[in-house]
Parts: C-alpha cells; sequence; structure tokens
C-alpha cells in the first residue's frame, strides 16, 4: 500500500487541469473549467473541472471525484495504480509499505480536533445573534460571503469555555486539545480556558489540505484590550510554522498556472487579495521566509512576487527572504508599494488594476537595492560605495542560479567600479566565514549549556526577541505582565507590543525616551542564536527580578505584622514565592545563599 502522507502529497502536488487536460480538451470558464463529459455522449458541455477544490463533476451523468478517480475511471486502473499514474506526471516518488493497523497514523486525532473546531468556529460566524459584529467586521475589510466560505473562517466568541463545553459534549479529549493550542492553561485558572476568544478565526491547511492549526485576529470588543491583535497555534507534531504556506492549500494550482507566486505578510493580505481576484498569494505564519517555505514555493513556480510593507521593516524582511529564495534558485521580484499603503489597503482603495499595474512595475531583488541605494547617494563617496557593496554582497552570494549570480556580479562591478574578480574573492571569503560560523538556527549540541543573555540585560533582550518574531510577543503575555518591568520605558514598549504585535513604528502617543528606545529595537540588526532558549532564559530573569521585589516588600510586612496569625500567612506566601523563584533560577539561588552563608567563592 502507499502512505497516507504520499497520496495526499500526491494529490497535493497535482495539476488537476493539466492531467484531465490530457483527455479532455478544456476550455476555462471563469474559475472553472469545461468540456464535453469524456463518460457519456452528449453535445452541450456538462463536464466541469474546479482546480480551486481539486475534483471535477459532469451535470449530465452525475461522475465525479478527484484527480485518483478520474484516472481509475478513464484508465481502468485499481487506486494504487491511478496514483502512480498521477506522481509520475506531478514529480513525487511513490514509495510502497506493508499494510498496517487502522491506527497508522498517529496523529489523526489531531487532524479530527481541528477540523471538529474549524466546523465550531464556522458555524458561530454563521448564526445571525454570535456571529453579527465578526460579520460587519468582515464586510468591512472588503471580505465577502463568497471569500469567508472559501478560506473556511470562522468565528471564536468573546467566551472563557464556549469551545471547550461544545467539545465536552462531543467527547474531545482536553488534554488533546490543549497539545493544538485549542484551550489554554494559565497559573491563575484551575481549569483549561478557551484560548482564542472575541477573534477572527483563519484554519491553516497544510498542502493536503487538512487543518493543522489556526489563527485568530481580535477584533472590536474583545474582552482584553491588552490582548495582542493576532494569536497563532503553537507548534504540534503536525504544525510547523516554518514548513507552512498560509493559503497554499487553495492557491497552489493558481500558482502553476501563473507561472508566479505573490508572498504577503499576513493572513488578511492573502484573503483580501483573494477577494479582489489574485488567486496565487500565500504568507509566511508570523516570521521571516524560511527555507522551507522557499522549497515549497519552487515545486509550483520559479517567479516570486514579494508584497510586503515598503517601510523600513518591510524592506528589511523583503530582503530577507529575497536572499532565501535566491538560495534555493528562485527568482524573487520586489513590488514596491505607495507609501502608506499596504496590500489590503491598496486594493480595497483603490482596486485589483492599481495593484497589479504595481506588480507590473516590481524590480528584481538586486535592482531594487540597486534603486535603495541610488536613492540614498551611496555611490558619491569611496567610504559610502564600500558600505554599498557590503551590502550587496549578502544576495551575490545567495543566489544559487549561475547564471544569475553571474548577471548579479557584472550589474554591482558596472555601478561601483568593484573588479568582478575582487567581488568573487569578497564572496568566496565571506562564504568561508559563515561556513567557519554555526548558524544561530542549527541545533545546539546536546552537551552544550543553555546560552547565556547578551550583556543587554534581560528585559532589552526579551523586546528585542519581541520585535523579531510576533510568536514571542504572545509567549512573553503568557508568562508576564507590564509590571514585570523595572525601566518604565522598556514597560511602555512591552506593553504598546502587546496590544500591537505588529508595531514597526513607535506610536505617535508613546513617551519620547520609551520611542526611541522602541526604534533602537526595531533597527537592531543583532540576531541571537538560540533564540528561543535565551528568550526562556530571558522570561525567567524578568520573572525572578520580580518575585525578588515581591519577596523583599514580604520581608517588610513581616516586621510590621500586627498579630502571629498575619505573620504565619505572609511567611507561608514568602516560602511559596521563594520556591518559585528557586526554580526558576536554582543556580542564582545556590551562590546567593552561600554568598549569605559567608562562601568566599561563591561562583564555584
Amino acid at each position: 500500500m502507499i502512505p497516507d502522507d504520499v497520496v495526499d502529497e500526491v494529490r497535493a502536488r497535482a495539476d488537476i487541469v493539466d492531467i484531465i487536460g490530457e483527455f479532455v480538451p478544456l476550455k476555462k470558464f471563469g474559475k472553472e473549467y469545461k468540456a464535453r463529459c469524456p463518460f457519456h455522449e452528449e453535445r452541450t458541455p456538462s463536464f466541469c473541472v474546479v482546480p480551486e477544490k481539486g475534483f471535477y463533476k459532469c451535470f449530465g451523468c452525475g461522475k465525479s471525484g478527484d484527480v485518483f478517480s478520474f484516472v481509475m475511471e478513464r484508465l481502468g486502473l485499481d487506486f494504487v495504480e491511478a496514483v502512480k499514474y498521477v506522481a509520475a506526471r506531478s514529480g513525487v516518488e511513490v514509495r510502497e509499505v506493508s499494510r498496517q493497523k487502522d491506527d497508522e497514523d498517529p496523529h489523526r486525532s489531531l487532524y479530527e480536533l481541528n477540523a471538529f473546531a474549524r466546523d465550531w468556529f464556522r458555524e458561530r460566524l454563521l448564526d445571525p445573534a454570535t456571529g453579527a459584529a465578526a460579520q460587519a467586521y468582515l464586510v468591512g475589510r472588503g471580505i465577502n460571503a463568497s471569500t469567508a466560505e472559501r478560506f473556511g473562517l470562522g468565528y471564536a466568541p468573546d467566551e472563557w469555555r464556549a469551545l471547550r463545553d461544545a467539545a465536552a459534549r462531543h467527547g474531545l479529549d482536553e488534554g488533546l486539545m490543549v497539545e493544538v493550542g485549542l484551550l489554554g492553561r494559565s497559573d491563575r485558572a484551575a481549569e483549561p480556558f478557551d484560548r482564542f476568544r472575541g477573534r477572527i478565526m483563519f484554519p491553516i491547511e497544510g498542502v493536503s489540505g487538512r487543518v493543522v492549526a489556526f489563527g485568530g485576529r481580535v477584533i472590536q470588543g474583545g474582552d482584553r484590550k491588552d490582548a495582542p491583535k493576532y494569536l497563532n497555534s503553537p507548534e504540534t507534531p503536525i504544525y510547523h510554522k516554518g514548513n507552512t504556506l498560509y493559503g497554499l492549500s487553495w492557491a497552489r494550482h493558481a500558482i502553476r498556472r501563473e507561472g508566479s507566486a505573490i508572498v504577503v505578510e499576513g493572513y488578511m493580505d492573502v484573503v483580501s487579495l483573494a477577494a479582489h481576484g489574485f488567486e496565487n498569494v500565500v504568507a509566511p505564519l508570523g516570521t521571516a521566509v524560511t527555507t522551507e517555505q522557499a522549497k515549497l514555493l519552487g515545486r509550483y513556480a520559479q517567479r516570486i512576487h514579494l508584497l510586503f510593507d515598503s517601510d523600513t521593516a518591510g524592506l528589511k524582511a523583503t530582503f530577507r527572504a529575497g536572499d532565501i529564495l535566491l538560495a534555493e534558485g528562485l527568482h524573487p521580484a520586489v513590488v514596491t508599494l505607495p507609501p502608506g499603503e499596504d496590500p489590503d489597503t491598496m486594493v480595497r482603495r483603490q482596486g485589483a488594476a492599481a495593484l497589479r499595474a504595481q506588480m507590473d512595475n516590481a524590480l528584481d531583488v538586486l535592482d531594487r537595492k540597486l534603486q535603495i541605494l541610488e536613492e540614498k547617494d551611496f555611490f558619491s563617496s569611496i567610504e559610502r560605495t564600500r558600505k554599498a557593496v557590503d551590502s550587496l554582497l549578502p544576495t551575490l552570494r545567495a543566489a544559487a542560479d549561475p547564471t544569475l549570480r553571474d548577471i548579479y556580479v557584472a550589474k554591482v562591478a558596472d555601478r561601483t567600479g568593484v573588479r568582478r574578480d575582487t567581488l568573487q574573492g569578497e564572496m568566496t571569503r565571506a562564504a568561508a566565514g559563515a561556513a567557519r560560523t554555526p548558524r544561530s538556527d542549527a541545533p545546539a549540541s546536546p552537551t552544550a549549556q543553555t546560552p547565556r543573555i547578551p550583556r543587554m540585560g534581560a528585559e532589552r533582550t526579551l523586546l528585542l526577541l519581541m520585535t523579531k518574531n510576533q510568536e514571542y510577543v504572545e509567549r512573553a503575555g503568557e508568562h508576564l505582565g507590564a509590571e514585570d518591568f523595572v525601566d518604565p520605558a522598556y514597560r511602555a514598549i512591552f506593553q504598546a507590543l502587546l496590544t500591537d504585535p505588529e508595531l514597526r513604528v513607535p506610536p505617535t502617543a508613546m513617551d519620547p525616551v520609551a520611542a526611541q528606545r522602541f526604534q533602537e529595537l526595531l533597527d537592531d540588526p543583532e540576531e541571537i542564536g538560540h533564540a528561543s532558549r535565551v528568550f526562556d532564559d530571558a522570561v525567567a530573569r524578568v520573572r525572578v527580578e520580580t518575585l525578588g521585589r515581591v519577596l523583599r516588600q514580604l520581608d517588610r510586612r513581616i516586621e510590621q505584622a500586627g498579630n502571629d496569625g498575619e505573620k504565619m500567612a505572609l511567611m507561608e506566601e514568602k516560602e511559596r514565592l521563594s520556591r518559585e523563584r528557586r526554580a526558576l533560577a536554582p543556580d542564582d539561588w545556590t551562590m546567593t545563599t552561600r554568598r549569605l552563608q559567608g562562601d568566599p567563592n561563591p561562583n564555584l
């Protein structure tokens, strides 16, 4: 037999229009393709292929199915033979394994939970009473009912246990719901609670079409004013965000037909552009574009349009993504939007034609870099030209296509006056240096110690990570509050990020000192190695400092206690918090204890 994951990959990679088109002369009608049915005689075409959904149907004889059932019916093959036939035309290597028990998919229950949640969120959106505000929000964003249905959009009511109770009535496992991120736990709550509340829900599908995770966008009227704008499912056995692109399950056939993909920043951009006729749109999931995502795109097209915001942060993300795509042999082009516009606002205000015009003027990623350097007068002096070359070298090195890399080198040599062999030498030296330096995202040695926080301090380190990755905003909000920050400026920045994790400029109402610090964080180029472990360490240290302050306050209150009962209660609270502090930083606690005991070498 062929494993389910291989069958899913073949189905996902197959272009049903191309394969059925080998047997039937299909003609395009809107989003569908029509022809006279190959299974019965007819004069008027009633055979329809819907590539978006991956199925065909004849409204004359009633035959319908997916790409496998068509091949089975047309060629008389069994299922395994049909999968192999389609795989051979889709570039997928098929392996067969011996048949196993019915429970061979260990993650089936996780997929079933997500499918239940998707349907439940969808029902809440369509409910005239519960979903009224959410429906109004979508209409205000230009999302009609058809587009909402296509993407399976839903609504999570602003209640603490509505989904939990619904799942319990169906006998669904509460622990698994916590594992996939549908329910949350907190030290402040005795029982699990609905993690998504008061949010438009975006189901995230794998390439096979199964729901692997969710993203939730808060709407007005939510129960927490400081709630992050977007809340995403955590990584799970079935969801690895760096390996997934939002919208790819819907867009993959359009990407193949168009010969190009449009990469935008978030869910709403994907849905909004789809509502305005752009079918080949995908988005990374709250992180920078990854190598795995670039490889996914490379299955369907070589030409990639990067359609990010055109502010400073957006340009940085654009060029990081461009280099990743180049390294996988793809050809990225940069679409530049007018100041203050993003893809969603532009199509809503100016229409699809205006955005298409901007895309027609897209520049190769190196050309766009050169254009920006020209605009900033980087070729006016020797020193600035040297800096320009330094900023261009990563893109030269990234280009895996040897012809494209040669074109790049020639263009940079011509514009900067630096000889080609000199540029080649610089590229070689930089590559050798990178080979000697471990990648920041490389897995740590099993015996490696937890990395130390850089000397910038735990509060600043934590905020720096939060500005670079929205996932850390959510995680930090689960463990810390603004009151945990000693520095008033960092406290204000933390609160601002909790309110809007997508902030890329300081809010106008922010204190000038905090605004300056925030801008420094946004502009900081430092890449912190082993970021997840550094984040955990930073959270622990901030929390340890908070507990230290609370313990000192308790000491004063114990001294001032008016009676033995009050004093005993305070001492019990002190012991509880002391245990929590020791658990967070056992090494620091041991060193402090030894110092207090008079140990001359507390660090040994």
